[in-house]
């Protein structure tokens, strides 16, 4: 089956609603394509508080107000699960359904890093986890352990001492990555402890449930095991371009690259938010190239 409309956004974070919110408004016939559920990695995400013009609010609230308004102008939001965009602008999707338009816009962003050791892949959901606000209720009264020293890391942290008995932080250096106001909270945090200069070398399991984790030193090679029975890995982000490969627009590695539109180098294909190569990568970094990338394709096709 092909459809046919002005521009199709693939993916539903910040940047794909607000490119959506844009066109829409504009009068583009647009199309949402999401596999998961709306706002990207908002609905991961406990609290937002560095958005301008929100204090505070629930990654979850945002994403549906993103959502809704991107909707209140005429974008389509449907399921689909793309496996490959086209020079042609040709959208395939896994069911057999093809999307013809006059601009596509890539924003489907990053999928977490996996640890890549022993006893990861086989207890994932079985106590390695990563994302605490979908799973840190599971983990009430419990142990858990948080791998990495970054914003995401310690965020997490925090959320999760509303359920867990304790959280254990656990980074390779001997300081932090992240905003000196988060570390604040942390070392005010009395559930939290932190454990530095030590790297996860396996994660152990008893009755198919995680049990513990094995950790080393990086100076001293000496390994000590950390009692546990919950896991979260905070360390880095992969993006999700595959649906661009064969086009030679992704860097070395798998981010897309852009002009100052969002535009590829293949005319009329675009990239926006945490999948283009870039530095920052926030909702409000995401919901400005999602504006961009828009408005630059409303001129495209209407010529104004």
């Amino acid at each position: 089956m092909e459809r046919q409309v002005d521009l199709v956004v693939i993916g539903a974070g910040p940047a794909g609603l607000t490119a959506a919110l844009y066109a829409s408004r504009a009068g583009l016939k647009t199309m949402i394509l999401e596999s998961g559920a709306p706002g990207g990695k908002l609905v991961k995400t406990h609290q937002i508080s560095n958005y301008p013009g929100v204090k505070t609010l629930a990654g979850t609230d945002l994403a549906m107000s993103m959502l809704e308004q991107a909707t209140s102008f005429g974008a389509m939001y449907e399921y689909g699960d793309v496996e490959k965009v086209d020079a042609d602008k040709k959208v395939y999707l896994s069911d057999g359904t093809v999307v013809e338009a006059k601009a596509v816009i890539v924003a489907t962003g990053t999928k977490e890093r996996l640890l890549n050791i022993p006893g990861e892949k086989e207890n994932i959901g079985r106590g390695v986890s990563f994302c605490a606000v979908c799973d840190g209720a599971f983990f009430k009264d419990k142990d858990v352990v948080v791998i990495g020293g970054g914003n995401s890391a310690l965020e997490e942290s925090l959320y999760l001492t509303t359920f867990a008995k304790s959280v254990t932080i656990v980074i390779r250096r001997d300081v932090f990555r992240a905003e000196k106001q988060i570390q604040e909270q942390i070392e005010a945090n009395e559930k939290i402890h932190i454990i530095k200069k030590h790297i996860p070398k396996e994660i152990l399991s008893e009755n198919g449930k995680v049990s513990g984790i094995l950790l080393e030193n990086v100076d001293t090679k000496e390994t000590m095991t950390l009692n546990c029975q919950g896991i979260f890995p905070y360390v880095g982000q992969d993006p999700m371009s595959q649906c661009l490969e064969g086009l030679d627009v992704l860097d070395e590695r798998g981010y897309v690259l852009v002009d100052k539109n969002m535009e590829t180098k293949v005319k009329g294909i675009y990239a926006a938010g945490d999948v283009l190569q870039k530095d920052l990568r926030q909702v409000v970094t995401a919901t400005n190239d999602g504006a961009i990338a828009a408005q630059h394709i409303f001129h495209e096709i209407t010529g104004m």
